[in-house]
């Protein structure tokens, strides 16, 4: 297991399902995490993973909320170690999608990021083991129906987590991403009416692990990418997918013999 022991965190869009995964994970391994998201019920639940998991209230996409959570975290843990940008909005109608909701999202799911880091970098050049871990998607790297805007933010965050590794490079800080698959989640939850087997058995061809993946096992990616254990990674896209972006069209089923059928 990772050891985060001492190091204070930052996840935002922290109440979500999958990021509660993330943060126990974290909250595990020893980290004090902050969880900073809009949502007030979902930030609350997320106090219950651990007890040195707090939350507050924060809108990414404004400076002076952003620059509170930063004076708020070093005021109540001395420091920030580690900075997870989760928080995103999935406010995509492909091709029909108009320039003010292409901006909004763009703002949340990729200036935001820079903005949250920007306000956290001089206390990740401080930190013995500044870490910075962006939440990109399988969407990253495959064409989708009907989807535009979420792929191209999370395609862009894979390249920005590159610029952001290169340029930090000198301060002792790794910059990763990881792109989850099909993850257990409350859009899942609510569609199958809580069928986990159902939703196992949709999700079953587009993933190796025959299965969709749960928040715990992404954040454990999360912890190490976080970690000393990681120490020589970075400017990595770490695939935690279950095996979804090795599969090509053909899925996992075998084509060519279909053809004698």
């Amino acid at each position: 297991m990772a050891d985060l022991t001492g190091r204070t965190a930052i996840v935002t869009g922290g109440a979500t399902l999958l990021a509660h995964g993330v943060i126990s994970a974290l909250a595990q391994a020893g980290a004090r995490v902050v969880v900073a998201d809009i949502d007030e019920l979902g930030g609350g639940a997320a106090e219950s993973l651990g007890a040195e998991v707090v939350y507050r209230r924060t809108d990414v996409t404004k400076d002076g909320e952003i620059a509170a959570l930063i004076e708020a975290t070093v005021e109540r843990f001395g420091g920030i170690d580690i900075v997870v940008n989760l928080a995103a909005t999935y406010l995509d109608e492909g091709f029909a999608t108009r320039r003010s909701d292409w901006l909004t999202a763009l703002d949340v799911n990729l200036v935001s990021m820079v903005e949250v880091v920007r306000a956290a970098h001089p206390h990740l050049a401080a930190s013995a083991g500044g870490a910075v871990i962006n939440f990109t998607s399988i969407s990253s790297k495959v064409a989708q129906t009907g989807r535009w805007v979420y792929p191209a933010c999370k395609a862009a965050i894979v390249q920005l987590t590159r610029s952001m590794a290169m340029d930090f490079a000198g301060d002792g800080i790794r910059v990763n991403s990881v792109s989850p698959g099909w993850t257990w989640s409350k859009i899942m939850d609510d569609l199958s009416g809580g069928d986990r087997a159902k939703t196992d058995k949709v999700a079953a061809p587009f993933h190796l692990t025959g299965r969709v993946g749960d928040g715990r096992e992404v954040g454990e990616v999360v912890a190490f990418l976080a970690s000393d254990a990681a120490s020589v990674v970075t400017a990595a896209d770490w695939a935690a997918d279950g095996g979804y972006s090795a599969l090509g069209p053909e899925q996992a089923v075998p084509a060519i013999p279909q053809l004698a059928d």
